[in-house]
């Protein structure tokens, strides 16, 4: 939970660029980062959240181009799955925000670090269950040039990938990751001081992040994704099931927590370790008037969200939604 609340300025870039970055990842994950956009908190986020259904849409009939029927149905997907997110997830947000509050003002380990972490990743988990019913469904009935659309998409975020993170040499895109990590740390603490700032570079600069590792697993995962609705796409003609069409989804984001390269899960499980280990020791420099300003921007967020909330609980929804 912790790494959540300290990364929450990252939000800001996700939302930039979620459309770009989670593409591999299909309906499902967009759906969940564009939800977990509105605790960045400004009113453009509260808009945004509650438009998140219909740019969610847009953006994925520019990616697939849906046929009259396929866009219907989306629609109808995308109304119903955020619908029960506002109802059951926005409020266990604004709860988690406002134990942050008191949290924040302590001092963490890396092991409570990544231990709340994985504890936050279960609300991930259920949007994404939640979702698959009805990401399946939409799947079986993409065509072949649907599936050659999103490989074009694919190919395109490749180009601006590599434009972002492979052009220069070593030095310049460590220098700009030093430069965007005091600038979202400083997003949620307000001004580093030197010791701060020298310790974010000496950090960052011993980190294992690869870029060259991480872009391999990106387009594995590209790859893995069309291979999939490929499969279901012939499948759909023999009359394959909306069971099996759910297990096939199931098994692509396990390969994603999980990825069938082995070096490349080690990699990720140094690098994980590695990054709760950076987020307490930088947060456990930061002053007590930069910890209260962090408890600040944890009230503005979470007062946010709950002004979403009233329209949950007029809507009449049954609680069992």
């Amino acid at each position: 939970m912790i790494k959540s609340f300290l990364t929450l300025p990252i939000v800001a870039d996700i939302r930039r660029n979620a459309l770009r970055l989670l593409a591999p990842y299909g309906l499902c994950w967009l759906m969940l980062a564009l939800a977990l956009s509105a605790i960045t908190g400004c009113s453009v986020a509260r808009f945004g959240y509650n438009q998140a259904d219909h740019l969610t849409y847009w953006w994925l009939d520019g990616f697939v181009d849906f046929n009259d029927t396929q866009k219907l149905r989306t629609r109808e997907a995308l109304a119903q799955w955020f619908a029960w997110h506002r109802h059951a997830h926005l409020p266990e947000y604004a709860n988690l925000l406002a134990q942050a509050q008191n949290r924040v003002l302590e001092d963490i380990t890396a092991e409570h670090t990544c231990g709340l972490w994985r504890e936050g990743r279960g609300y991930m988990d259920a949007a994404f269950e939640r979702a698959i019913p009805m990401t399946a469904e939409i799947m079986l009935t993409l065509t072949p040039q649907q599936i050659q659309n999103i490989e074009r998409r694919y190919a395109k975020s490749n180009e601006e990938f590599r434009d972002e993170n492979l052009q220069g040499d070593t030095s310049r895109r460590l220098k700009k990751s030093i430069e965007r990590t005091v600038e979202r740390a400083e997003a949620l603490y307000g001004k580093l001081d030197n010791e701060q700032q020298a310790l974010i570079t000496r950090l960052a600069s011993l980190s294992p992040y690869d870029v060259n590792i991480w872009n391999t697993e990106r387009q594995r995962r590209q790859q893995d994704f069309v291979q999939v609705l490929r499969q279901l796409s012939a499948g759909s003609a023999e009359g394959s099931s909306q069971e099996k069409a759910q297990a096939a989804l199931r098994a692509y984001v396990e390969r994603i927590h999980r990825s069938p390269d082995d070096d490349y899960q080690r990699y990720a499980q140094r690098l994980s370790r590695y990054n709760c280990a950076f987020v307490a020791n930088l947060h456990n420099i930061t002053t007590a008037a930069q910890r209260q300003n962090a408890a600040r921007k944890f009230k503005g967020w979470e007062s946010d969200i709950r002004m979403l909330l009233p329209s949950v609980e007029t809507a009449g929804l049954d609680p069992s939604f």
